[in-house]
């Protein structure tokens, strides 16, 4: 088996058939199967899926679970990703879609003529639902052929649904991975950290912004939550990938304290700022430098808010 399209979904019954008809238009000259991770939806998302199962027996393959795995999902991505048989795996949430026949073809091609590369990525049109805002094309299709694990811990320049990585790099998923909330991102990072990231510089897929989506969730999510699956994501990525990429690393671990500590300080949570605090102390440990850094920049936020009490208390 050459590919495997990888689909979780929950409560998708608006959405699936598109992202299943996407699928199923592929033209390709390999075989492929569709294996869905179906997690107890409470809609009609199961009768759907099952109904195009009967359609395509040979091609789709249901997972059908008989509760709701939880954990934002990422229970049910491990284990459709272990259902799958294919070399390479191709990614798709049920709420998103391909817009190119082309898209499996030409990313194995890719994979096939770069067997030092673990993942390829397509630019990728990200709408909303209710057209509230402009769409937009992430990344620009002028971006750089060729990224490394480096420029990915920098940030994240793939979505989901555009990606296709090489089956079986690892053998099963770091206990962190459950701690964390961007799980398709952690996994993206596990696999860069086996090959090269490529870029074919075309609109292919779709990601669909809706007010039930998961990203949409954690945005109404409160900061802590947000910012603490951050500081899990990279302080376990120190260790994880051998303090190789501890710098980048601690920048970005710098940058989860600083914002949570500069709105509490705006609503004068004292509390909380020492909490968090405390927290950054027992992850930096020893590393001075770093500790004063993340002082220096509360002291200046403290600084500000004080200056701008004491400017409105002139004009009162």
């Amino acid at each position: 088996m050459k590919v495997s399209v990888l689909i979780i979904t929950y409560n998708h019954e608006k959405y699936i058939s598109q992202a299943l008809d996407s699928v199923l238009m592929q033209e390709v000259n390999f075989a492929y199967e569709i294996v869905i991770g179906e997690d107890c939806s409470s809609d009609k998302t199961r009768d759907i899926l099952i109904e195009y199962q009967k359609k395509n027996p040979e091609k789709i393959r249901l997972l059908l679970h008989k509760q709701n795995l939880g954990n934002l999902g990422k229970k049910n991505l491990i284990e459709t990703h272990h259902a799958c048989r294919g070399e390479y795996i191709a990614l798709l949430e049920g709420d998103d879609y391909w817009t190119s026949s082309l898209k499996l073809q030409k990313q194995a091609d890719y994979l096939d003529s770069n067997p030092d590369f673990a993942i390829c990525f397509t630019s990728t049109l990200a709408f909303y639902e209710d057209e509230s805002l402009t769409p937009y094309v992430f990344p620009d299709i002028k971006y750089k052929e060729i990224s490394t694990l480096k420029d990915l811990l920098s940030d994240n320049f793939m979505h989901t649904c555009s990606v296709m990585f090489r089956n079986r790099l690892f053998k099963s998923y770091p206990k962190w991975y459950h701690e964390i909330i961007t799980g398709d991102y952690a996994l993206h990072i596990i696999n860069a950290s086996y090959g090269k990231i490529g870029y074919i510089n075309e609109v292919m897929s779709a990601y669909r912004i809706h007010k039930d989506g998961i990203w949409s969730t954690r945005q109404k999510d409160n900061i802590a939550r947000n910012y603490n699956s951050a500081i899990a994501l990279y302080s376990n990525l120190i260790n994880f990938l051998d303090n190789r990429y501890h710098k980048i690393l601690e920048k970005r671990l710098l940058q989860c304290f600083r914002v949570p500590m500069e709105k509490y300080i705006e609503n004068c949570d004292i509390k909380k700022v020492i909490k968090l605090f405390l927290k950054a102390i027992k992850i930096f440990k020893i590393k001075i430098a770093l500790i004063i850094r993340l002082l220096l920049m509360i002291a200046m936020k403290s600084f500000s808010q004080l200056k701008k009490k004491i400017i409105n208390m002139k004009y009162v």
